[in-house]
C-alpha cells in the first residue's frame, strides 16, 4: 500500500474504527432479531404516514379540519423528522446508536398516544411533528446499527433489502390497519395512533435486548451546524407546506421572507461544514472546542466520483413521486369514488405482498447486477404507477389500473431504496454511517414535503380553473368542486408525480452506468472489508 494512501484521512478514519466493526459476531437467530427490529422501526415510520393518509376524510369531518390544511397532517410528520435526521444521525454516531434508537421509540410512544387523544386539528398537527422527531432518531440509528452489525457480505445485502422493504410494507400496513380501525373500531381514526404507540413500545423493548452495547466517542458535537441545518430545514419545509394555503398564496410576505431566510441559513450551514472539514484536514491547526468535527462532511457528497450526490438526488425525486402517489390515490378512492376506508384499504394490500417479494429479489440479485439496473428500473416502475392513475377510467375495474399501479409502485420504491442504502452503507466510513443514512432519509423526507406541496399546487389550480370554466366558484374548503373538475385535478397531480420519477430515471441513466455491483455475494476477508472498499473508491477518485 502506498505511503500517500496510508496517510490519507480516509485511511486514518478506517484504522480508528476497524476494531469496532470486526469484533461483532452474531448467531443467525440474533442477526434475524436485529434485522426484524430495525425493519419494524421502518414499518412504523411509513405506517405513521399512510395510516393517517387513509383516515384524512374521517379526521376532516371529526375535527372540522379545512381541506387545504389536510396536507399538514401528513407534512407535519415530515417536517419533524426531515429537519432533525442529520442532527440525530450525528448524535447517534457520537453518543451511541442504541441510545438514540431508544429515545426515538420513546418519542413515538408518547406522542402517538397524545395524537390519539387530540381534540382539534391544530393539536394533532403539532403532535404529528413531534412524532416525526421520534422517527428522526430511530431511522438513522437503525441504518448505523445494521451497517455495524453486518460486515460486507450477502447477509448485509439481505439486512438492508429487508430494512428497505419496510417502507412499502409499512405504507401498505398503515393503509390496511388504518382503514380497518377507522371503519370498524369504536374510536375510529384514533385507534391507528394507539396501535402505532403499541408497536413503537414493542420495537423499543426488542431493541433494548437485541442491539449491541453502544460504542461512544469523545468527539465534540457540532452544535452550530446542527442548529443551522435544523432551523433552515424547518423554515423551508414549513414554507413548502404553507405556501399554497397562505392568505395570498406564494405571494404572501411572510412566505417569501421565511423561504429566503431558510435558504440563507442552509447555505450558512454548508459553508460552516466546509470550514470545519478544512480545519480537521489541516494537521497544522491545533484542535479547538470551537471547531469540532463537522456534522456532515461536504466531501461525503463527492464520494465514489460524485455518485453519492446522484443517489441522494434520486432518493429525493423518487420520494416526491411515491408519497404523493399514495396521498392522491387514497383521496381519489374516498373523495371521488366514495369508497369506505375499508374498501380503500383492500386496494393497497398488494403493496405489502410485493414489498416482501422485493426484499427477496434484491437480496438475490444485488450482488450480481449493477446498481444502474436497480436505479433505472426502480424509477421507471415508480413513474408508470402514477401514469396509470393519470389516464385512469373511473368506470374501469380495479384490476385494470389500480392493482397494476399498486404493484408497480411497490417494486419501484423498494428497488431504489434497497440498492441506494446498500450503496451508501458501502461507501460511508464506519463512524459516519448514521449520518450518511440520515442524509439519505433527509432527502426522502424533503421529497415528501416537496412532492406534496407541488402536487397540491397543481391539483388546486386545475380544480379551480376547471370549476370556473363550468361556472362554479370553489369555496375555501373545496367541498363544492364538481366531480369532473376533481377528476382532472387528480389526474394532473398524478402527472406531476410521474414527472418526478422520470427525472430520477434520466439522472440514473446518465450518471450511474459505471458504478457496478454494490452488493456482496459472500463474506469478505476480515482485513479486506470496509478498509478495502473505501480504499477502492478513493483510489478510483485519485485516477480520475
Amino acid at each position: 500500500m502506498s505511503k500517500e494512501l496510508t496517510r490519507s484521512p480516509i485511511y486514518q478514519d478506517i484504522k480508528l474504527e476497524k476494531a469496532e466493526h470486526h469484533d461483532v459476531h452474531h448467531s443467525l437467530s440474533h442477526s434475524i432479531f436485529v434485522i426484524m427490529t430495525c425493519t419494524i422501526a421502518m414499518v412504523v415510520n411509513t405506517a405513521n404516514v399512510s395510516s393517517v393518509s387513509i383516515s384524512l376524510p374521517t379526521i376532516e369531518r371529526d375535527l372540522n379540519v379545512k381541506e387545504e390544511q389536510l396536507q399538514w397532517l401528513v407534512s407535519a410528520y415530515s417536517l419533524g423528522s426531515g429537519c432533525l435526521l442529520l442532527f440525530f444521525g450525528g448524535l447517534a454516531d457520537i453518543y451511541g446508536r442504541k441510545r438514540a434508537f431508544m429515545i426515538g421509540t420513546l418519542c413515538q410512544v408518547v406522542f402517538s398516544l397524545g395524537g390519539g387523544f387530540a381534540q382539534n386539528g391544530s393539536t394533532l398537527i403539532i403532535l404529528r411533528a413531534f412524532q416525526g422527531i421520534g422517527a428522526a432518531a430511530t431511522i438513522p440509528s437503525s441504518l448505523g446499527i445494521l451497517a455495524h452489525a453486518f460486515p460486507p457480505s450477502r447477509m448485509r445485502s439481505i439486512a438492508f433489502a429487508t430494512f428497505a422493504a419496510g417502507a412499502p410494507i409499512g405504507g401498505a400496513f398503515g393503509m390496511i390497519i388504518g382503514g380497518v380501525l377507522t371503519q370498524m373500531s369504536s374510536t375510529h381514526w384514533r385507534s391507528s395512533f394507539y396501535l402505532v404507540a403499541g408497536m413503537s413500545a414493542l420495537t423499543g423493548i426488542s431493541g433494548m435486548f437485541s442491539f449491541d452495547a453502544d460504542v461512544t466517542s469523545t468527539e465534540a458535537v457540532d452544535w452550530i451546524g446542527a442548529s443551522l441545518v435544523t432551523v433552515g430545514l424547518v423554515l423551508i419545509i414549513f414554507v413548502l407546506g404553507q405556501g399554497q394555503v397562505a392568505s395570498q398564496g406564494w405571494k404572501t410576505p411572510y412566505i417569501i421572507t421565511l423561504l429566503i431566510v431558510g435558504i440563507v441559513i442552509v447555505s450558512l450551514f454548508l459553508l460552516w461544514e466546509r470550514y470545519l472539514e478544512q480545519v480537521i484536514d489541516d494537521p497544522s491547526r491545533a484542535p479547538s472546542p470551537w471547531t469540532p468535527p463537522p456534522l456532515m462532511k461536504l466531501s461525503l457528497w463527492t464520494r465514489a466520483k460524485g455518485r453519492m450526490a446522484v443517489i441522494l438526488a434520486i432518493a429525493f425525486l423518487n420520494s416526491c413521486a411515491f408519497v404523493s402517489w399514495t396521498f392522491w390515490v387514497q383521496l381519489y378512492y374516498q373523495n371521488y369514488l366514495f369508497l369506505t376506508p375499508m374498501q380503500t384499504m383492500l386496494r393497497f394490500i398488494p403493496m405489502s405482498i410485493v414489498g416482501c417479494l422485493c426484499s427477496v429479489l434484491v437480496a438475490m440479485f444485488v450482488g450480481k447486477l449493477p446498481l444502474v439496473i436497480f436505479a433505472v428500473s426502480g424509477t421507471l416502475l415508480t413513474a408508470f404507477a402514477p401514469i396509470l392513475f393519470a389516464v385512469i377510467d373511473p368506470t374501469a375495474t380495479y384490476w385494470a389500473f389500480g392493482f397494476t399501479s399498486t404493484v408497480l409502485i411497490a417494486f419501484g420504491v423498494d428497488f431504489v431504496y434497497s440498492a441506494g442504502m446498500i450503496f451508501i452503507a458501502k461507501i460511508a466510513l464506519p463512524h459516519e454511517r448514521s449520518v450518511a443514512g440520515a442524509l439519505f432519509q433527509t432527502m426522502t423526507q424533503l421529497g415528501t414535503a416537496v412532492g406534496l406541496a407541488v402536487s397540491t399546487i397543481v391539483f388546486n389550480i386545475v380544480v379551480r380553473n376547471e370549476s370556473a370554466d363550468i361556472g362554479v366558484a370553489v369555496n375555501s374548503a373545496g367541498t363544492n368542486a364538481p366531480l369532473s373538475a376533481q377528476l382532472k385535478g387528480y389526474r394532473s397531480a398524478q402527472w406531476t408525480c410521474a414527472s418526478f420519477a422520470l427525472m430520477a430515471t434520466l439522472l440514473a441513466t446518465i450518471s450511474l452506468h459505471g458504478v457496478g455491483i454494490v452488493g456482496d455475494r459472500k463474506v469478505l476477508r476480515k482485513v479486506d472489508s470496509d478498509e478495502t472498499i473505501n480504499m477502492q473508491f478513493e483510489s478510483k477518485d485519485a485516477h480520475c
